[in-house]
């Protein structure tokens, strides 16, 4: 958390900091994270990142149906997920039909300042990918549901990433603090993965992207949980051994401790 005078002061130094270069014009928007790297420890349990920065020579005015809008995308390192619908088998629940989404954000959050419908039409959303309904959910070629069921597995996806927190739609919750600086907080669950995020701010004025800026944050473990992450994901074997001996160490010796004479 920023404290309000700290705060403040990052907004003051956002005007000095160079905004990211995108295919729409750049210079009228300025954006800064609170923290670009978040270390997860064994007493991580979630935290949250401030996203704040100023509209460059445009003023928002409420209630403008044609004026200045934003919408901010927090995308996790790309995953393959597979989503897994259960059906009875001889009285006994099992696992039946299965949909494979490949590259899809591990973390996905959005805020705006309005309802994202509202920002531009369908076509533009889902090109940039802004709104839960509107992100690129690409499956396997491989695939045993039927084609009428397959927004099914959609809903359901997004259904239990939402459950989990690992996806969020923030509409109405960017703040302007001025008629041009605003500032939002992205909450970060305690099960985030890690790896590189991507911060997107779009900048929409009638429908139109006119700016954008994209910067970068990096989610990782440290001390002894970034030791045991890194042996778990590239030596699968040793830490498979490990993790056998040190349970049998410890239920010998609790055995010891606890014998009775």
């Amino acid at each position: 958390m920023i404290r309000s005078s700290g705060l403040w002061s990052l907004l003051a130094a956002v005007l000095f900091v160079a905004p990211a270069v995108g295919e729409e014009n750049t210079s009228d928007l300025v954006t800064s994270l609170s923290s670009d790297v978040i270390s997860i420890q064994s007493n991580f349990t979630g935290t949250e990142i401030v996203i704040f920065g100023q509209a460059q020579n445009f003023e928002r005015q409420p209630n403008d149906p044609g004026g200045l809008e934003l919408a901010i995308v927090v995308e996790g390192p790309p995953q393959d997920i597979t989503t897994r619908r259960k059906g009875r088998f001889l009285g006994v629940w099992v696992n039946r039909e299965a949909e494979r989404f490949q590259h899809v954000p591990s973390f996905y959050a959005v805020a705006s300042t309005i309802d994202i419908g509202e920002l531009a039409n369908r076509n533009i959303l889902d090109d940039l990918g802004i709104g839960l309904n509107h992100i690129n959910l690409a499956v396997s070629g491989v695939s045993n549901v039927p084609l009428a069921d397959r927004d099914d597995f959609r809903e359901a996806f997004v259904r239990l990433r939402e459950e989990t927190g690992l996806y969020s739609e923030q509409e109405t919750s960017i703040q302007f603090l001025t008629a041009s600086m605003f500032r939002t907080n992205i909450p970060l669950p305690a099960n985030i993965p890690v790896g590189e995020y991507r911060v997107k701010s779009f900048l929409f004025k009638g429908g139109e992207v006119v700016s954008r800026t994209e910067e970068t944050m990096a989610v990782a473990k440290i001390g002894f949980e970034q030791i045991t992450f890194r042996l778990a994901q590239q030596y699968p074997l040793v830490y498979g051994i490990l993790a056998v001996s040190l349970a049998i160490f410890t239920g010998w010796l609790a055995g010891v401790i606890f014998r009775r004479d």
